[in-house]
């Protein structure tokens, strides 16, 4: 009997050491619980390893800040830590890691604002109390981390996703993330108030300003799905506008094969009744250029090539050399929406080894540019491999790279440089550089993962 007294003494009585012990399961339940929101709002999945570990770390790291950082500025350093550890653990997109980890707090500060102050009035205690005496704490937390966790479900039930930011232009994330961290400091600023000023709010006014922040963040997510979907429009219509281009060139020319099709046949009859074979393979080495342009620009089509922004680079890249006489080979044989490389930089790559392609070949006598997209399972990655006619046979495949150094007039040399330093930055791209005598050739290497490129180049070395 004296030993339940005992407990329930620790428990119904203000008791700092207990207290701390509570801190420690409850903050591997409330990171879980960051985690989960955190991967249901961005519609990512991780390893059942990776996602424990990450709790772990974060939750270890919370209890060491809580006990050497004075509250409430514990909770401000704490999301900081957090956020740079959810970065370098999901390695997902700075912008996508903030924003999802902004919802997290999110949720968090409207449920404790929801909770707490109602919490207060109906027990008739003080936070103080509510902060100190276990069986208040313990209560309190259980009533918050239900709300969270139904939220998390509904979050997961209706598949809300917010994965459309990796859409944006570098102008609009710049725009997002200074509205992302006006709002951050809105919600920390909420936060030091309920710690300070909790007991003084009325019930009214509590609810008042939580559906204020409610209001705020519903409005801010709309007007970013808006924007997706503008954004989103303006490159299909990009895509529309190019497609129209290719399939008018490629009417023009299925019209003019269906309409020399009988004098084909005919001089094709001729070479073969004057059994003039090498006649005919001249004549049909002319012909298959013809067809294989067709062919190229049948390909130029955005449901082979599904990501409007590239197939728009490859098209006007396209047009731009056949405007200069250059025959362009085109093999497109992946889905590059399975590419691990940022869009934005992977469009900067491939412009400039075009650009450079497309110079090179329009000086040479046989003007001639092959590009191959294709995927290497056994090899893990997915290779992009463009090979171009050339005139300097004596360029220096390793002095290219530096900064400054071209061969071109007028030129200013960072292209391959810019190319050179992201790729040292990325733990998952190579760029292999060879030369012939015919076609100087970038092939540039996208590995499944960073893990997979460094197995690759201890199996070369």
């Amino acid at each position: 009997m004296d030993f339940l007294n005992n407990i329930w003494l620790a428990l119904s009585t203000e008791n700092g050491r207990l207290i701390n012990l509570l801190l420690i399961p409850s903050s591997f339940i409330e990171f879980y619980l960051i985690i989960s929101l955190f991967l249901s709002i961005l519609g990512k999945t991780i390893s059942k390893k990776q996602r424990l570990f990450t709790i772990f770390i974060l939750a270890i790291t919370s209890v060491l800040i809580t006990a050497f950082c004075p509250s409430p500025y514990n909770t401000f350093v704490g999301y900081i830590i957090a956020y740079l550890t959810i970065l370098f653990i999901f390695k997902l997109k700075p912008i996508s890691t903030l924003f999802g980890l902004l919802f997290s707090i999110v949720v968090f500060t409207i449920v404790v604002s929801l909770v707490l102050n109602p919490y207060l009035k109906l027990l008739h205690i003080t936070y103080s109390q509510a902060e100190l005496i276990p069986i208040y704490r313990i209560l309190y937390l259980f009533i918050v981390y239900s709300f969270v966790f139904v939220i998390k479900f509904v979050i997961g039930k209706c598949r809300i996703y917010i994965g459309f930011i990796e859409k944006f232009s570098k102008r609009n994330k710049t725009i997002l993330i200074t509205n992302i961290l006006l709002a951050l400091f809105t919600f920390i600023g909420q936060i030091f108030f309920l710690s300070y000023y909790v007991e003084t709010f009325s019930v009214m006014y509590n609810l008042f300003t939580c559906i204020s922040l409610l209001c705020y963040f519903i409005i801010s997510i709309y007007s970013l799905t808006r924007m997706a979907k503008l954004i989103s429009t303006t490159l299909e219509l990009q895509s529309a506008e190019e497609y129209n281009k290719s399939l008018s060139v490629l009417y023009d020319n299925v019209k003019g094969f269906k309409h020399d099709f009988d004098n084909i046949v005919s001089t094709i009859n001729g070479y073969i009744q004057t059994d003039d074979i090498k006649g005919l393979k001249k004549y049909f080495i002319q012909f298959q250029k013809d067809c294989q342009r067709t062919n190229n620009i049948a390909t130029l089509n955005p449901s082979i090539i599904n990501n409007p922004g590239i197939y728009s680079l490859l098209n006007s890249k396209y047009h731009k050399a056949d405007t200069l006489g250059i025959q362009i080979n085109l093999d497109f044989f992946v889905n590059l929406n399975d590419f691990n490389i940022d869009t934005y930089e992977f469009s900067r790559i491939l412009g400039i080894l075009l650009d450079n392609a497309i110079e090179a070949a329009s000086e040479c006598e046989s003007k001639i540019i092959n590009i191959k997209f294709r995927n290497e399972e056994k090899n893990n990655r997915h290779i992009v491999a463009i090979s171009n006619t050339y005139k300097n046979k004596c360029v220096n495949i390793d002095e290219i790279f530096k900064k400054g150094k071209s061969d071109k007039n007028n030129h200013s040399g960072l292209g391959l440089y810019e190319i050179r330093q992201y790729i040292n930055k990325n733990k998952n791209l190579n760029l292999y550089t060879t030369k012939s005598d015919d076609f100087f050739t970038q092939q540039l290497e996208i590995y499944y993962s960073a893990k997979m490129l460094d197995t690759a180049l201890m199996v070369i070395n």
